[in-house]
């Protein structure tokens, strides 16, 4: 019922200040009353499921997330509706979880450090940052007025401050660093001793994201499709190597990690995707330490698609941190993606994705 009331209470403050979700602008009532209707139901601007109208206009988690054999399985990455595959230092890769229904979460993790590119991936959804910690490169961007996040350590690793600290938790049942958590309750009321809203905000806020089909695209309008029953990307994430095997039963894409079933540790069950985005990324090494730099924000890179056991080739324009990056076919229109939740792996360019 606390739950409840909270969603209700943020969707409320969200109604005033007029968010746009899902390309509807959710406005005060003509009477001004503001009120909520729980069984009210919205396209969700992730999976464009519907979600309630409580639901629709509260501000996702950002997640850092491990991909480390010794971590698996991490707790509520089976609701992430957005999930974000990026390399890092040391020839591993690591996860953001975009994750909108959060709340009621009693153990999410565990939780890693954060690295700038990644901040600039995160900011276009305007959500909570959740992370244990960072790198220099973070310092000037994780300690601007706009960004909201909690840290349960110095937020850039060598300095700044841990905001939230306390939201985090241990357990005893793994060794440092892959024992550290949050809960949706640690993260509200961490966000509401900050003072961080915990609706979208609409100054900062572009709700126009994915372009959903009408119905299934099947992709069999491009002569051209390429083969995609089975997405490898062990040459983009040789540590991971990522995978997806397509099931047509379902029509998702079931993903595996370090050549086994992906699953959450809350649920047991393998995360599937309905959309697999592979986004090549310019990029480059920072210092002897290996650390990374992405070119988040470009207007000329390219990249593929693949759904319903098939792929395209595309490309993808960002045009500003808080932009929403937008993805075309080769004729120059925007994709459709398909209804239900996306995997994004940002590829270092020169690295290409297998399929068959």
């Amino acid at each position: 019922m606390k739950m409840k009331n909270l969603l209700k209470k943020t969707a409320a403050t969200a109604l005033a200040a007029g968010v746009c979700v899902s390309g509807i602008l959710l406005a005060p009532s003509p009477s001004g009353s503001n009120l909520v209707l729980a069984d009210e139901q919205v396209p969700s601007v992730y999976t464009n499921e519907p979600v309630s109208a409580a639901q629709a206009p509260l501000r996702p988690i950002a997640v850092m997330m491990p991909t480390d054999k010794k971590a698996q399985p991490s707790y509520g990455i089976g609701n992430a509706k957005v999930l974000y595959e990026v390399m890092e230092e040391g020839d591993m890769s690591r996860q953001m979880a975009i994750i909108d229904d959060w709340q009621g979460l009693s153990q999410i993790g565990n939780i890693r450090s954060c690295r700038d590119y990644y901040i600039s991936l995160a900011t276009e959804w305007d959500p909570i940052l959740v992370h244990f910690g960072g790198v220099v490169y973070m310092k000037d961007r994780i300690s601007a007025p706009d960004i909201n996040n909690l840290s349960g350590i110095s937020e850039y690793g060598v300095g700044g401050d841990k905001p939230g600290a306390g939201a985090f938790f241990r357990t005893s049942n793994r060794k440092a660093p892959h024992n550290t958590y949050t809960s949706g309750e640690g993260i509200t009321n961490a966000c509401n001793s900050l003072g961080y809203s915990l609706s979208l905000r609409p100054e900062h806020y572009n709700a126009s994201h994915f372009t959903f089909a009408q119905g299934v695209n099947t992709l069999e309008q491009y002569g051209n499709a390429l083969p995609g029953n089975v997405v490898d990307l062990s040459n983009i994430f040789p540590y991971t190597k990522s995978s997806f095997t397509y099931n047509p039963q379902t029509g998702l894409y079931q993903k595996n990690i370090h050549g086994k079933a992906h699953t959450d540790g809350l649920t047991g069950q393998q995360l599937t995707f309905s959309n697999i985005i592979v986004q090549n990324t310019k990029w480059s090494k920072r210092d002897a330490k290996g650390y990374l730099a992405f070119q988040t924000i470009d207007s000329s890179s390219d990249g593929y698609y693949f759904t319903q056991g098939r792929g395209i080739h595309i490309t993808w324009k960002k045009a500003s941190d808080y932009s929403p990056t937008k993805y075309y076919d080769d004729n120059g229109n925007e994709i459709q993606i398909n209804t239900g939740k996306t995997y994004i792996g940002i590829a270092q360019e020169g690295r290409s994705p297998l399929y068959s």
